[in-house]
């Protein structure tokens, strides 16, 4: 009888990556760090299991966008009550919690089960450039979201 293969799950092998926010492309940005929440850049990728690493976000107020998003890009939320729905510029959220903005994005690109609400607690994002783990010794990622920028040109 054929099973599947099960990594072992050793929680000492997963890693912390620093990840920063500043004048990268939002969108760009979460795939790469949904990707790594996931798993999916490693050997022992299994679907249904937890196998990806930790992410910590820094600089998340300084992340950009394209186009006319700053000022069209909605985000919506709810009370649950009737007319209870609030509606605000990426513009405005970034003013007021930059933070919530990567949040969303990584959370939209992972699994919508109790798997994906797991994987989001690995994800830390921070406003400015401090994060509070450093005892963890995380590993500095750096993901090119801009083609042809060099971060030399800053």
């Amino acid at each position: 009888m054929e099973k599947t293969y099960l990594p072992p799950v050793n929680h000492a092998d997963q890693k912390w990556y620093v990840v920063d926010a500043a004048d990268q492309r939002l969108g760009r940005l979460a795939t790469q760090i949904a990707t790594i929440l996931r798993g999916k850049n490693k050997p022992q990728y299994t679907p249904f299991m937890d196998t990806g690493d930790f992410v910590i976000v820094i600089n998340a107020e300084k992340v950009d966008v394209t186009g006319k998003k700053r000022q069209q890009k909605l985000y919506r939320r709810h009370s649950g009550r009737p007319g209870g729905m609030k509606v605000e510029t990426f513009e405005n959220l970034q003013n007021r919690i930059p933070e919530r903005i990567i949040e969303k994005a990584v959370k939209g690109m992972l699994p919508k089960n109790s798997l994906g609400r797991q994987l989001f607690t690995k994800l830390k994002v921070y406003p400015g450039a401090e994060h509070p783990h450093q005892s963890q010794q995380p590993e500095v990622l750096t993901i090119q979201t801009i083609p042809g920028a060099t971060h030399a040109s800053h």
